[in-house]
């Protein structure tokens, strides 16, 4: 048996970096929900603050984290 360590550190390489970036993601969609709460806080104190654009902002990440992974089990499943 031998083992390619060049293809194995390519793998675990790509996937340590797809793995933070999904991470990261998601963590931005927790912080533009946090910030549409924020921004709701403001506006029901009399703030001109709106809401959209961090609910936006943050569906849009947790769109592109669903479809990261709708994309990863594309290629286990092919």
């Amino acid at each position: 048996m031998k083992i390619d360590w060049a293809a194995l550190g390519s793998v675990f390489g790509v996937s340590l970096v797809v793995t933070v970036a999904l991470v990261g993601l998601f963590t931005l969609g927790i912080v533009g929900l946090s910030k549409q709460e924020q921004a709701r806080t403001a506006q029901a104190n009399g703030s001109s603050a709106s809401a959209l654009p961090a609910r936006v902002g943050a569906y849009a990440c947790f769109a592109l984290c669903a479809g990261a992974v709708a994309y990863g089990i594309s290629l286990i499943v092919a």
